[in-house]
């Protein structure tokens, strides 16, 4: 048995990375709210804490609820590795000691598909991206009412934006920071929540002048896309059928179900060699990208980063 790792908050994430941490042979502990009687579950953390050498930390409740408890592992003294589930949502400014070893769970960066991508795009010239991701709510989670789960609550840290913020990291990841964008969208289905179920979104990077994206709750065809226009190639990436197709070819990847979130955490504690987990920085820069989105919603403006800005003067 490996390290003793601590998965906090056992919604349907938490269930799976506890799924993929003891596939891995980690002794896993578990903190919930809800009752349970098996030895590995703990009502608070500090109970957690206080018993067990804990080498690893995973924070996998409620959005709205990460903050609270990065404050409070930061008062308990916890000071090693930390795996925060997206969309980070705390505050830049908090005091942490262990800054360095905190990664944000955008674990999509370790699918095969968007690790190839990064090595073809390397040598090739960006004109136009195309991104789409789409699930119809209700059929999301097996068992649950939709209305009822955090994506339907905007108070929750609900809603498209953060939900599928998958996109918003690898479309950085592939091809740079943000520089200006505006956005249209919010709730307009008749699904029964207050979040928003459908975002567009125009923006430019250091790299392309233009990138269009999609994100819903309304699809009811389950779909995942990436097309990308160069030079020489146009290279359609999808995440649902794990093809890659680079004009008239087409290569096909087996994906296990479980694969990169597996690859996310050996990555952060076995090998980096394996790939580049969101660091604790670039988590912050989609915080900032989602509240720029935000910020066009609610405006109907284009919005630009200052932050580039800044950096080019």
């Amino acid at each position: 048995m490996k390290d003793t790792v601590l998965v906090i908050g056992y919604g349907s994430i938490g269930k799976r990375h506890t799924e993929v941490l003891k596939s891995l042979n980690y002794d896993v502990l578990i903190v919930s709210r809800r009752n349970f009687e098996e030895k590995n579950f703990y009502k608070t953390t500090a109970e957690a804490l206080q018993s067990n050498n804990v080498k690893y930390i995973v924070i996998a409740n409620e959005t709205s609820q990460h903050q609270f408890t990065l404050d409070e592992l930061n008062k308990l003294g916890y000071k090693g590795v930390i795996l925060i589930e997206k969309p980070l949502t705390v505050n830049e400014n908090i005091k942490l000691s262990n800054k360095n070893n905190i990664f944000v769970g955008y674990n999509l960066r370790f699918h095969p598909i968007i690790k190839e991508l990064k090595a073809i795009l390397r040598e090739e010239k960006v004109l136009s991206v195309n991104c789409y991701v789409g699930q119809y709510l209700p059929t999301w989670r097996l068992n649950t009412d939709y209305r009822k789960c955090y994506s339907a609550s905007s108070r929750m840290g609900g809603g498209v934006l953060k939900d599928l913020s998958h996109e918003l990291d690898y479309l950085s990841y592939l091809f740079g920071d943000w520089e200006k964008l505006v956005s249209l969208g919010g709730k307009i289905s008749d699904l029964e929540i207050d979040s928003n179920d459908e975002i567009s979104v125009l923006f430019t990077t250091n790299r392309v002048s233009s990138i269009n994206l999609e994100l819903n709750y309304l699809d009811h065809i389950i779909q995942r896309f990436i097309i990308i226009n160069t030079n020489t190639k146009t290279i359609r990436a999808d995440l649902i059928k794990n093809t890659l197709q680079i004009n008239n070819d087409i290569k096909f990847f087996d994906v296990e179900r479980n694969y990169t979130y597996s690859q996310q955490h050996l990555a952060i504690l076995e090998d980096e060699s394996i790939g580049k987990p969101c660091t604790l920085n670039e988590g912050y820069n989609c915080d900032v990208l989602i509240q720029a989105i935000e910020q066009s919603l609610k405006e109907s403006k284009w919005i630009y980063n200052e932050k580039n800005l800044y950096d080019m003067c």
